[in-house]
């Protein structure tokens, strides 16, 4: 545990505003505001763990895991809940955990592509950090690897019906579910994520092409 060091009234007050503004950021997916706000946070108070947390969520769901890991570095060293940093060394491992280990097997058994497989272990590592504080529960393996294995699945047009899922890894559709919508929700995945979908062409290219295009139409109709 680091010295704690004397923070001013002021530097204090500074360090909430910036925190709060990051995780507004953060909810909005501005993502670059928000890690700007949180190391404008850290600069205030570098002691306060949240801070060094906020910022590793924030780096993670950009997809910078190598300078997300550095954060939880920094956060382990101020966290005094053991069970929290011991939860957060875990990702500094080099070996595969449970649950990667599953539905790797799985996956890998009905002829996934590697890039699929490996697009699901970043979801699980992206996951892992994006939950902050909240408490990681893994009764069994089969739990998060199922929907791990649906949702990436679902992302990338190669889908089977929960029930199908839930057959594959021994567990229910209603664990399925809500599994999934665990991650769904934690990591604001959209249909085709660009995080997630290993295809060759993302239909979402099309949309953005398409509103790009509009835009331009009406900017020229508009033109006198």
């Amino acid at each position: 545990m680091a010295q704690t060091q004397s923070i001013s009234a002021a530097a204090l007050q500074r360090a909430r505003k910036a925190n709060l503004q990051g995780l507004q950021h953060y909810e909005r997916w501005e993502i670059e505001d928000a890690i700007e706000a949180f190391q404008e946070a850290i600069r205030s108070h570098p002691e306060e763990p949240e801070y060094h947390l906020n910022l590793a969520r924030a780096l993670a769901r950009l997809g910078d895991f190598d300078a997300a890991k550095r954060a939880l570095g920094s956060y382990i060293r101020y966290e005094p809940d053991r069970t929290l940093t011991e939860r957060f060394e875990q990702l500094f491992g080099e070996g595969m955990d449970e649950v990667e280990t599953l539905f790797t097997q799985r996956m890998t058994e009905k002829g996934l592509p590697l890039e699929m497989i490996g697009a699901a272990v970043q979801m699980w590592l992206e996951y892992r950090i994006c939950i902050g504080s909240r408490p990681l529960v893994i009764r069994k393996p089969e739990t998060w690897a199922s929907a791990l294995d649906y949702t990436i699945r679902k992302v990338n047009f190669q889908e089977l019906s929960q029930r199908e899922i839930a057959d594959l890894y021994g567990v229910s559709p209603a664990t399925v579910r809500a599994y999934h919508n665990d991650l769904v929700q934690t990591l604001d995945i959209m249909p085709c994520d660009y995080r997630y979908f290993r295809g060759d062409e993302n239909p979402l290219d099309k949309l953005v092409e398409a509103a790009a295009m509009l835009e331009e139409l009406e900017e020229r109709f508009r033109r006198p």
